[in-house]
């Protein structure tokens, strides 16, 4: 029988509450001080669990709760200007079942938004932990830069990121982004290599109106660590390295939705098949008139490293398609299909839907390959390989 006190002693309780206590409540306390007068606080949550059955390993392979917890504060400083923070935690407990007397289980508890925003009808400047993204591609985004959120993962969860960032709206629906991170040790999106600790990262974003839609251009700068990769590390003279990015993209509206997403990586390293890597996403979507509306997507994405800017190189392709389609008011059907057409492989996966006002039941099938190599996001929860399926339960306050 699995006891969380064996694995999670007093001690190490107590000092995991400090930790986040003397890391995080200075910013509480002072905020709720300032905002004693005419503020508002709310109180929300989620809460899920799921059972994961993959017949060849066992019928019952996973089991696991969540919970994530939301304090949101907010309050008017003037007529145009207001203030809002919020705080919530992501904890949970799961369990690898390989058989019935054998269990892995893993456990965990941290901040998964801490924010402090002052914002007006043009302008916000948010800083904390926070999530950011943005792009116009759905299925393989090429900006996924700081976030991983799996399209097939009903909850869409993700870490954040520490850092302060700025945005302006402009009358026209321009808009520009600014944004400073410090100490993001870990992976983010496509990153293989971490950030250096304790080092800062920067970029910034135009998004503005184009023809029948927007485009936008990105930028971002960060200094990497080889030191996780034994193996790169050997090749290179030198542990850390720069690196640069720079992104389009664009979305529009011709009978059918089109987009497209593309970046490109340089990277200071004399590691010749990493100095460079191109990706680009291109996109469709529309609403079949058929029963409540079908709406079908598509995307075709191509990853590839090189030495050269255009040389061609190493790389990954996919093509990917996803169907949604409301049964009622209560039920809805979607899968999404990927084609990994490097490996010849295939990932499957079709969710039934159930809505009961704060409830939510999902009925997951995946047939997937007994090794993924797409991100796996459901962090404490699973890694979707080979055949099986999944329920999960979602209860939201």
């Amino acid at each position: 029988m699995f006891s969380f006190m064996e694995y999670y002693p007093i001690k190490m309780l107590h000092k995991m509450t400090m930790k986040l206590f003397s890391k995080y409540i200075v910013i509480i306390l002072l905020f709720s001080f300032n905002l004693v007068n005419g503020q508002s606080l709310s109180f929300r949550g989620q809460a899920s669990s799921w059972l994961t059955g993959n017949p060849e390993q066992s019928f019952i392979s996973q089991a696991g709760i969540r919970y994530i917890p939301e304090m949101f504060i907010e309050k008017p400083l003037s007529d145009y200007v207001y203030a809002d923070a919020e705080f919530s935690l992501n904890s949970y407990l799961s369990a690898n079942v390989n058989d019935f007397k054998t269990h892995n289980e893993s456990a965990k508890i941290k901040p998964y938004r801490l924010w402090f925003r002052i914002s007006s009808n043009q302008f916000e400047a948010r800083a904390g932990l926070q999530k950011i993204n943005f792009g116009s591609a759905t299925l393989f985004r090429p900006l996924m830069w700081f976030d991983k959120i799996d399209p097939r993962d009903p909850l869409k969860l993700t870490d954040g990121v520490y850092g302060l960032l700025t945005r302006y709206y402009f009358q026209d629906n321009t808009n520009i982004w600014l944004w400073g991170l410090y100490d993001n040790k870990d992976l983010k999106g496509w990153e293989t290599n971490p950030t250096k600790n304790n080092s800062v990262e920067f970029g910034g974003r135009i998004q503005t109106p184009l023809f029948t839609g927007e485009a936008g251009l990105t930028y971002h700068h960060r200094n990497a660590d080889l030191a996780k990769n034994p193996s790169l590390l050997s090749l290179s003279n030198k542990r850390y390295f720069d690196e640069n990015r720079f992104a389009f993209d664009g979305k529009w509206n011709v009978e059918i939705g089109v987009w497209f997403e593309g970046s490109i990586v340089t990277r200071d390293v004399d590691i010749d098949f990493m100095k460079y890597q191109r990706q680009w996403t291109l996109g469709a979507d529309y609403t079949l008139d058929v029963g409540n509306g079908l709406k079908v997507l598509t995307e075709y994405f191509s990853s590839e490293n090189s030495e050269k800017l255009f040389n061609s190189g190493k790389g990954i392709d996919y093509l990917g398609f996803s169907a949604d389609y409301p049964i009622g008011l209560l039920d809805n059907v979607s899968a999404i299909y990927y084609r990994d057409l490097t490996s010849k492989e295939n990932y499957f996966t079709v969710n039934w839907q159930r809505t009961y006002d704060n409830w939510i039941v999902y009925f997951l099938g995946f047939f997937n390959p007994k090794t993924v190599n797409l991100n796996q996001t459901q962090a404490g929860n699973n890694a979707m390989a080979g055949n099986g399926f999944q329920i999960m339960v979602v209860f939201n306050h």
